[in-house]
This record gives structure tokens, C-alpha cells and sequence, in this order.
């Protein structure tokens, strides 16, 4: 028993969060399954916990949020993952996002700024058997040792697409990433075609602010 839930009715609730973001538009069941067997109630802090299957971004530590379940859903539905593939992750946050990734099948590498949050989320990542590489850094600039990926998703509004970024993705690969002032975002969905880069976008998000060299300074 986790505050008043028992993990019967947190698997209701997912259930029923998994329904709800089909009729909002998620038609990629890979993700809708990996929505389905994650337990987000895991993630979030304490007092929390009855909201954890609500479609809504709620604080974790470090003033910083996990996603609100669409905008996760959406945003891993965009990078078109397969089987094997290799993905970098540009903020952490409560290591929700990486856990959805994994057990799509990708090879996940995150990036995270705040160290006390990185450490919360090995412990989850761990507690739930995914070997996630992880490190603390400037998730603006990537993670090149290990580049080129073939999907990019980052978890933090930018004021412009970062260049070491769309330099690390493979051909053929795609960078999903909520560019916009601080307020609001268009979440801009990049592919690289040799030296191309094709670009779409939606309209309509919020994030915390991606904080780097290739991002706000603060």
C-alpha cells in the first residue's frame, strides 16, 4: 500500500491513462505499451502519488517537472523508434522518460545537470532492472563519445536547435526538441537526410528551460 493506493488500483489508473492517450491521438502501441508497463507512480514524490496517472506535469525535485503523459507519449511517438537503436536523452529529470525508451528496446544515454536529481534517478532506473548510461553534464551539447544517435530527444525548452546536437545525429535519424522563448515552445521534430536537415513542427508546449552553452545561460 503506497499513501491511500494499492498497486491494483495505480494499475487501474494506468490502464485508464493509456486508453485516454489513445483518444488523444497516440497510435504508436510500442509506446502506448511502454506507457502501460511503467509505473509512474515510482517517479514522483510522496504527496504525489494519487495524481501520478493524471495527464499533467507535476514538480519533482530540483524545481524541475516530469512530463505530463501526452507530452512523453507524443514526443517518444515522434522519434519513430526500432529495436537496437541508440538514443540520447537531454534531461533527465526523474528518469521516466530514459525507463519509456528502454523498454521500447533503445540503447539509452542521458544527460542531466542537477547531480542530486541524477542520483534519484539511478535509483529508480536501478530498483527497475534498466541499465541506462548515465552522466552529469551540458545536455546542450550532447554526449559526442558516443554519437552518432539515432534519435535525440531533450526535455527542456531551448531558444534555438543546439548544432552539437543536430551534429550527433546519424543519417536518417531524428532530433525531437521543444525550441520557443521561455514560456511556451513548438516542439520541432528534425531528421537528417545526409547533409540535410527537414524540419516540422507543432505547436503548443512548455518545459523548463534547457540551460548551456547551446542553450539559456541561466
Amino acid at each position: 500500500m503506497t499513501t491511500q493506493f494499492s498497486n491494483r488500483q495505480f494499475d487501474l489508473a494506468r490502464q485508464q491513462l493509456v486508453e485516454h492517450l489513445r483518444k488523444k491521438g497516440i497510435t504508436d502501441e510500442a509506446v502506448l505499451e511502454a506507457i502501460s508497463a511503467i509505473p509512474r507512480h515510482v517517479f514522483v514524490q510522496e504527496v504525489f502519488k494519487p495524481k501520478a496517472y493524471d495527464d499533467s506535469a507535476l514538480p519533482i525535485e530540483c524545481r524541475q517537472t516530469i512530463s505530463q503523459p501526452f507530452t512523453v507519449a507524443f514526443m517518444t511517438q515522434l522519434l519513430r523508434l526500432q529495436q537496437g537503436q541508440k538514443v540520447l536523452e537531454i534531461g533527465t529529470g526523474s528518469g521516466y522518460q530514459a525507463c519509456i525508451l528502454t523498454h521500447m528496446g533503445a540503447r539509452v544515454f542521458t544527460i542531466e545537470r542537477h547531480f542530486a536529481l541524477l542520483e534519484c534517478a539511478r535509483t529508480r532506473m536501478e530498483t527497475l532492472g534498466y541499465n541506462i548510461a548515465s552522466k552529469v553534464g551540458d545536455g546542450s551539447i550532447g554526449w559526442s563519445q558516443f554519437a552518432p544517435f539515432d534519435g535525440i530527444i531533450v526535455t527542456a525548452g531551448a531558444p534555438d536547435v543546439p548544432q552539437s546536437l543536430l551534429r550527433q545525429l546519424a543519417d536518417g535519424g531524428r532530433l525531437v526538441i521543444p525550441v520557443g522563448d521561455k514560456a511556451t515552445q513548438d516542439m520541432i521534430v528534425v531528421q537528417r537526410l545526409g547533409e540535410e536537415f527537414v524540419h516540422t513542427r507543432h505547436t503548443g508546449f512548455k518545459f523548463v528551460p534547457l540551460v548551456g552553452k547551446e542553450g539559456w545561460r541561466s
